[in-house]
């Protein structure tokens, strides 16, 4: 995919209807400004438990959004990224419901994980404590059976999602189905989904293993013969997304959006830089997205030292807590509903306090990073908390999962955030220095990033302590200057 900026949407969420109406928000309010779209669950249905990750047909497009031919249409003017959920299905599916109509005789038993395929002879509270979760609670449910029986089914996140055994020939035939669709229509990369918790391995953290990796690679192998490059989505300790960076097209950065949030609190780039100067350069990188800030991918893991240390931590996600006046208090942890343990939920918008131009300064060091940069549609219209619905689901990831229309697109791409974010990002895109040598060093308050070819260099330079930041474009002979402060003020 081109190294130009991309976009990350829900296709009702954005255009207030169906793939059509994105289709028409992309060629107007946002016209030229991302050569590539990561469309979030488009799958029958999109309002289960989890916005469209818990697919009852993951190769059905919901059809109060379109049809595939729609997503081929869209296709034809940007790049297209999917989801391939690879861990678990719905439990509406006809599949699941089969098992439990069925049990064993179900045709579709071999296609689910249950607790004993991977503990035959019992869990240990030792082998229980070593599993890794990613939520509270147990990671199985007790599902009831024809006559008196009962099974306990892994559900590594709720239990309306239950995990595939992937490793049997129904759940590869799974995969495989659904790879082909996404081949057959358009969608030229995949985001594997939970890929981290496919494989269960009993004595094991069932997380990341040995055997994930073997099965990531088969798994990308399979989508690149088919035309598709891969994404896989990982929230784990930094060391393990540079191991997966090299097995892979390309991983997000993860650590990126908590270390500029940590930079701009604490006027220190050190952290940032030493980041900067070893992370993957095949990656996507992000600020916001459908879930939360991640923390965990910045911070120590089993012993080993993060890049940043508790302490730090402990203070960002207090800072967090307070430029958002509380209101990602009440959608992260104990809060809400569908929690996760290693994320904050809440705008980036909001965890910067609405600053403005801290927001912008955000951005154009996402921009310089290395990777392909991706802009979730809430961020890119600089959207607050939406606590009418979280107060209405109490999920703690809706609080940045607003739904807007077209005419909101319209109304807020007036704003002045919003006029220079849209010059950011064609800025990005029209500069060919991205695609050259990589250059970061800092002094404390004091940031470089440059990037140069033999005929063009595009370079940040910012200063905490006196709130500057411009950038610098030569190409062709010539130089032009950026001013961060003077472009939202344009």
């Amino acid at each position: 995919m081109k190294n130009n900026v991309q976009l990350i949407t829900y296709v009702d969420r954005l255009s207030g209807t169906d793939i059509q109406g994105l289709n028409s928000i992309l060629k107007e309010q946002l016209a030229g400004l991302f050569s590539g779209v990561h469309l979030l669950p488009f799958y029958y249905p999109i309002d289960g438990s989890d916005a469209g990750f818990d697919p009852i047909d993951h190769t059905v497009v919901d059809s109060r959004l379109g049809d595939w031919q729609d997503i081929k249409v869209l296709g034809e003017g940007h790049e297209l990224m999917a989801d391939l959920i690879v861990n678990h299905i719905s439990a509406q599916s006809k599949e699941f419901k089969d098992v439990l109509t069925k049990g064993k005789q179900s045709p579709y038993w071999d296609l689910f994980l249950t607790k004993d395929k991977v503990f035959p002879d019992g869990l240990t509270d030792e082998q229980q404590k070593k599993i890794y979760r990613p939520r509270p609670g147990s990671c199985f449910t007790e599902f009831s059976l024809p006559n008196n029986e009962t099974a306990e089914f892994w559900t590594t996140f709720t239990d309306n999602q239950i995990d595939i055994d992937v490793k049997s020939n129904l759940g590869q035939e799974y995969l495989s189905r659904i790879l082909q669709t996404f081949a057959d229509n358009n969608i030229k990369m995949i985001r594997l989904d939970a890929a981290g918790y496919a494989i269960k391995k009993a004595g094991s953290s069932c997380f990341m293993l040995d055997e994930t990796f073997e099965f990531i690679d088969e798994l990308s192998q399979q989508a690149n013969k088919l035309g598709i490059e891969t994404l896989v989505e990982i929230h784990s300790y930094y060391q393990t997304q540079i191991a997966i960076a090299k097995r892979v097209d390309q991983v997000y950065d993860f650590a990126l959006p908590p270390l500029i949030l940590h930079s701009i609190f604490s006027q220190d780039f050190t952290a940032l830089v030493k980041w900067l100067s070893i992370s993957p350069k095949n990656c996507i990188t992000v600020l916001d997205t459908h879930d939360g800030i991640g923390i965990i991918d910045v911070g120590p893991m089993d012993g080993k030292p993060g890049l940043l240390n508790d302490s730090e931590i402990d203070s960002l996600v207090e800072q967090i807590h307070i430029n958002s006046k509380g209101e990602s208090q009440k959608a992260t942890g104990a809060a809400a509903s569908n929690v996760d343990l290693y994320q904050v939920n809440c705008t980036y918008y909001d965890a910067l306090g609405k600053n403005d131009f801290d927001y912008l300064l955000a951005r154009a060091i996402q921009f310089f990073s290395p990777g392909t940069p991706q802009v979730y549609y809430a961020g890119l219209l600089a959207e607050g908390n939406d606590m009418a619905l979280l107060s209405s689901t109490n999920v703690g990831r809706d609080i940045n999962r607003p739904y807007l229309n077209q005419e909101h697109v319209a109304q807020v791409s007036h704003k002045p955030f919003v006029k220079a974010m849209f010059e950011l990002i064609k800025l990005r895109n029209s500069c060919q220095a991205f695609d050259g040598e990589f250059l970061v060093n800092c002094q404390t308050t004091n940031l470089t990033i440059s990037w140069k070819t033999s005929e063009q260099s595009a370079e940040l330079m910012v200063n905490l302590a006196n709130r500057d930041a411009q950038i610098t474009i030569i190409e062709n002979g010539s130089s032009r200057i950026i001013n961060l402060a003077e472009l939202l003020n344009a």
